[in-house]
């Protein structure tokens, strides 16, 4: 009896698709038009069905991709075609909100953009925000330990995640759905999981932390002509905003022309001629009181000289605006030829220099059209979009090699929130030793030893 056969005994038939039911499916939401390749489509409705699948794969040593929102960039979701794809996007319920514990339950296929709208109808807040939050699922958010926007106030997702069910390679179910902040109770296992990328066990729920929700928003967009004033900056607004400051967005003029120019929507908020462009959020308790403040602060700083222009958002329209600016990346995309990303992490005194450098040796790149630097400069992670002529595996590693090289002697990182996946696992080594990575490796032979959960991802087969 063929695999297939036996998980359709298990689970049901209708919870799987083959052959000619997978024409609509794709293995990444950019990649639509590409048909995917697979033995067959797996749709479980819950943790016994995923429990029963990896029964059954683990006894015949069947390898296993896991398919949340399909959004991210380090192909951690590509395949092969001999692999079974759990999708979980059947398993999308808000099982619970806790108003009293601010927590809420959900199951691994619930949308971000669905808890947010949750939380606000429950005058709560879950503070993870980023592009993608209208396709993206919890279960690969958490695998991925995702960053966004709101990091330097609220941190990453590791920092956001309470409680978590598992289950493991041989179909185990690891469930502590916990909602208590402290648990000093030995190993914090589901730490491990967060940010494995699906290598160490499969999330199917996950209890979220979530806050009050604030009741004044402001933000800034701010014109600098340094990155020394950059620095000067983010502590003098950090300082003054009294832990309130949620977002310090850095744009590079390039990239900030390039999103607030025809064909691109967005019109500037400012002049087009300052070096940097910074993005400040703040979230409060009282509008009036707290724009006063960012004003204040503003002020303040054009009389120091730290800046040379600002702009406040006077209404929830402007709001929508400014963000709208920085979480539109699909502008720079379409300014591309072809595209290539990068997420990496530094030490912030460092971001500006080592960008520089970088992307000075880009434009001297053959093949190299465009280049677009922006991130999340106060908790150390910058992305750039390269534009190039064309997609040839030479132009790709030279182009890796300039981004990449120089993070190991700064203390950096080849992925600040996206991951490792299949694309940068050759560089995992710039930036974790050959003792960490042998402790990953064990870790994954003793949680996965038939090597079945996304194999080749993150780290080389068993």
């Amino acid at each position: 009896m063929s695999i297939i056969t036996k998980i359709k005994a298990a689970i049901g038939e209708t919870k799987v698709l083959e052959g000619s039911q997978l024409a609509e499916s794709y293995y990444h939401i950019w990649k639509m038009d590409e048909p995917l390749k697979a033995k067959a489509l797996l749709l479980p409705t819950s943790t016994s069905d995923v429990s029963a699948i990896m029964r059954l794969c683990h006894a015949e040593g069947q390898a296993i991709i896991v398919f949340g929102g399909r959004t991210n960039l380090v192909g951690g979701t590509e395949t092969k075609g001999h692999e079974l794809i759990i999708s979980m996007e059947k398993m999308n319920k808000i099982i619970e909100l806790d108003e009293a514990s601010r927590t809420m339950s959900v199951e691994a296929g619930v949308i971000l953009e669905n808890v947010h709208i949750a939380a606000h109808d429950a005058q709560l807040l879950f503070p993870l925000n980023f592009g993608a939050k209208g396709s993206a699922q919890l279960g690969g958010i958490i695998a991925s330990n995702a960053g966004g926007l709101r990091v330097v106030r609220y941190g990453m997702t590791r920092n956001l995640v309470l409680g978590l069910e598992v289950v493991l390679a041989d179909g185990t179910v690891l469930s502590s759905m916990k909602k208590i902040i402290k648990d000093n109770s030995a190993y914090d296992l589901k730490q491990l999981f967060i940010g494995s990328e699906g290598t160490l066990g499969i999330i199917t729920q996950a209890v979220l932390r979530l806050s009050e929700a604030p009741k004044s928003r402001n933000s800034a967009f701010i014109g600098v002509n340094t990155y020394t004033e950059v620095i000067a900056l983010l502590k003098h607004m950090d300082a003054g905003l009294a832990g309130t400051m949620s977002g310090f967005e850095l744009i590079w003029k390039n990239t900030y022309v390039t999103m607030t120019s025809a064909p691109a929507l967005a019109k500037p908020p400012i002049e087009q001629s300052y070096n940097y462009y910074v993005l400040v959020e703040s979230l409060g308790s009282n509008q009036a009181t707290d724009r006063a403040v960012m004003e204040n602060l503003l002020e303040e700083a054009l009389e120091k000289e730290l800046i040379a222009d600002a702009v406040l958002a006077d209404t929830q329209s402007d709001l929508d605006w400014f963000w709208k600016i920085r979480e539109d990346v699909h502008v720079l995309v379409t300014a591309c030829t072809y595209d290539q990303h990068f997420d990496i992490s530094l030490p912030i005194p460092l971001i500006g220099p080592t960008i520089a450098s970088m992307t000075d040796r880009l434009w001297q790149v053959e093949g190299v059209e465009q280049v677009f630097p922006f991130g999340h400069v106060a908790d150390g992670n910058v992305h750039f979009i390269i534009g190039k002529a064309n997609e040839s595996t030479e132009l790709k590693d030279e182009i890796n090699d300039i981004i990449y090289s120089p993070l190991t002697s700064v203390g950096g990182s080849v992925s600040a929130e996206h991951g490792i996946g299949l694309h940068k696992k050759k560089y995992l080594s710039l930036c974790r030793s050959e003792a960490e990575i042998a402790l990953m490796q064990q870790l994954k032979k003793t949680m996965d030893p038939l090597g079945i959960l996304n194999p080749g991802k993150v780290l080389d087969s068993l």
